[in-house]
């Protein structure tokens, strides 16, 4: 019998999805099956006239391509949905519309693509009976139960490229740089990246820093005749008699981070004998075409999600281990994050090639 598949992308866009949505659709309909895209990640579920058909045609050309035809959202969640009552917002859970909806479209499977909060929306819907299969993706490299998410090494890239870039003019002018990254919970990106583009000194959440000991590794490099410094931050960075620094939050009440690169270049103002500024990447290691791991990271994983799909087996994400696609429970993976292990063998190469981490 002819199946159909119902795929979405959530939360914050990322490289490689196109390749995910074309993985799946070609090789579904390879085996004669259909595809459904549905819009805007879960929101495309809680409204109607948001869900159309995926065929060979509709991802053609779409494998170099940056962000998501499908559209996402990260404000989505439909555990915990945001609902005007009386004046202000409440977060309800409408998981059963969601079900409700999916069951109307008339298809025999889902395939979610999005990182821990898609994810553990996904597990929900599969104890509510959804056939659903997770697909990991976040720039962060912060799930546990896979080797590494597609996303991950365009963004690294991107920082690397950054840092190349920043080194000649923070030489040429004397210069401290702070480079605040992306990474709430988890430093993978402002690590890799440093040790790629040559930082004296990264800043990650799993190392609280002491700001004392990162001017004095600062002015130790310009005694040895080094004028400038690069210093990476991951946005989930924080002093170790302080806390993570906030913009407030958004609306289904997850704080939104922002600021740690400021704070550490004024703390370095006040230290330093030197000029400091700060970039802030932002969004830029979000966007663009995806790097050429993460188009064929991607696409494995769109033909294995549809692999489990062919056997039944639900409730299960896609996973790399080692070189070899697998699969493991959602519930496994949403579980516990993938951080950077302070005493780690990376951790401890960075520190050996002489990068201070805050410690």
């Amino acid at each position: 019998m002819a199946k159909t598949i119902a795929m979405l992308t959530g939360g914050g866009d990322c490289p490689g999805l196109n390749a995910v949505i074309r993985g799946v659709v070609r090789s579904a309909t390879s085996r004669g099956w259909r595809v459904l895209g549905i819009e805007d990640g879960f929101d495309g579920l809680l409204t109607h006239g948001r869900v159309r058909q995926l065929d060979r045609k509709a991802v053609r050309g779409i494998l170099q391509l940056g962000g998501t035809i499908l559209g996402t959202s990260n404000r989505g969640d439909p555990l915990h949905y945001p609902v005007e009552k009386d004046g202000r917002i409440e977060l309800v859970d409408v998981s059963a519309k969601v079900v409700e909806n999916f069951n109307a479209l008339g298809a025999d499977a889902m395939i979610a693509v999005g990182g821990d909060g898609t994810l553990k929306i996904a597990q929900r819907l599969f104890e509510l009976g959804v056939n659903i299969v997770g697909v990991p993706k976040t720039i962060d490299n912060d799930l546990k139960a896979t080797d590494v998410t597609f996303g991950y090494n365009t963004a690294v890239g991107v920082v690397t490229e950054a840092l190349d870039r920043l080194h000649t003019t923070a030489e040429s002018h004397h210069r401290a740089m702070v480079v605040e990254v992306m990474g709430r919970d988890a430093g993978w990106i402002a690590l890799e990246s440093g040790i790629a583009g040559g930082a004296d000194v990264i800043l990650i959440p799993e190392i609280p820093y002491a700001i004392d000991k990162v001017c004095a590794a600062i002015m130790a490099r310009k005694q040895r005749g080094s004028r400038f410094s690069i210093v990476v931050v991951a946005e989930g960075a924080f002093a170790c008699d302080g806390g993570k620094i906030t913009k407030g939050v958004n609306r289904t009440g997850v704080e939104r981070l922002g600021g740690i690169g400021q704070q550490v270049a004024q703390q370095l103002s006040e230290c330093l004998d030197m000029d400091v500024r700060t970039v802030v990447l932002g969004h830029l290691q979000r966007g663009g075409s995806p790097s050429p791991f993460d188009r064929i990271l991607g696409s494995r994983f769109g033909v294995k999600a549809v692999d489990l799909i062919a056997a039944g087996e639900f409730g299960r994400m896609v996973s790399l281990r080692g070189r070899t696609v697998e699969s493991t429970t959602i519930a496994e993976a949403v579980g516990a994050l993938n951080l950077v292990d302070p005493d780690g063998e990376m951790v401890v190469a960075a520190e050996k090639l002489g990068i201070m981490l805050g410690r």
